[in-house]
């Protein structure tokens, strides 16, 4: 006996646990449909005897390619590296970043997630990419790991107008689906010169990709944590450290014990004179 069609309920219920919680299209491609039948006019064309063609000479100057198409990806990771920078300023940034066509991920996601709190902060926080929630608001860590890194900061007296929040990647992967590291690398020279631009006194990487990326090592998150490492932005040295991300204590909770010895650590430092 075949198996039963599946209801409209159990296929959103399939969708959600893949990953799949937002439509790129407004409405659904067929893909196992038979393909529309050749037009009458495409038909004679086909029939009609072919007059040659004469081959004419190729343009001298061809057109600019489109970057997110045509450039190689060491290319696209230059051109990001050249672009981040020239910019003298967060705003200006923002609107490279907005105008900016070499990553993928921006032609799939809602909307920028640039970034959030006080860019004076003494304190930023980077995780690795916006979610869903993220991506509908265009603010960093508004979901439920916002919530907690918001009960994190407040631990030890900070809020979003006493830090600076931001992502490796400012776009939504698709399905919240793992950056690929092509797309961190072109994503990277813009977080970097926001950094940069912020100039904090303490930098906090959120999970291992953060960590890794900007911090760069290979080490995992359990043997990075809680260690002082420079930061060097070219221009000055600023003390970074690493702590688990929200989003992973929320499914692992026996490790906020851990988290709470790093956000002592990060107070402690913060405590220090303003350098």
């Amino acid at each position: 006996m075949p198996e039963p069609a599946p209801t409209v309920q159990q296929l959103l219920a399939f969708y959600l646990e893949a990953g799949v919680d937002c439509a790129l299209g407004d409405e659904p491609v067929d893909r196992l449909a038979e393909p529309d039948s050749v037009p009458l006019a495409a038909a004679l064309r086909e029939a009609a005897p072919q007059r040659p063609v004469r081959e004419l000479p190729m343009p001298a100057v061809a057109p600019p390619p489109r970057a997110d198409v045509a450039l190689a990806p060491d290319a696209l990771i230059s051109s990001a590296r050249e672009a981040a920078r020239t910019a003298p300023t967060l705003e200006a940034l923002r609107t490279m970043l907005e105008n900016f066509d070499g990553c993928a991920l921006k032609h799939t996601a809602t909307r920028l997630v640039f970034a959030d709190g006080n860019p004076q902060a003494r304190v930023m926080f980077v995780g690795e990419a916006p979610g869903r929630d993220e991506d509908i608001e265009g603010l960093p860590f508004v979901g439920r790991s916002g919530k907690l890194l918001d009960r994190m900061m407040a631990a030890i007296g900070l809020d979003r107008s006493k830090a600076y929040i931001a992502n490796v990647i400012p776009w939504r992967p698709p399905g919240n689906r793992t950056p690929t590291p092509q797309e961190t690398q072109i994503c990277l020279p813009f977080i970097q010169r926001q950094i940069e631009l912020v100039n904090p006194d303490v930098l906090v990487t959120l999970g291992n990709p953060s960590t890794q990326t900007l911090l760069q090592t290979r080490e995992g998150i359990m043997r990075t944590r809680g260690k002082w490492i420079d930061y060097d932005t070219g221009t000055r040295t600023i003390r970074a450290i690493a702590t688990f991300h929200p989003a992973y204590l929320l499914r692992s909770p026996s490790y906020k014990r851990m988290t709470w010895q790093d956000l002592r650590a990060i107070a402690k430092a913060l405590e220090q004179p303003a350098t």
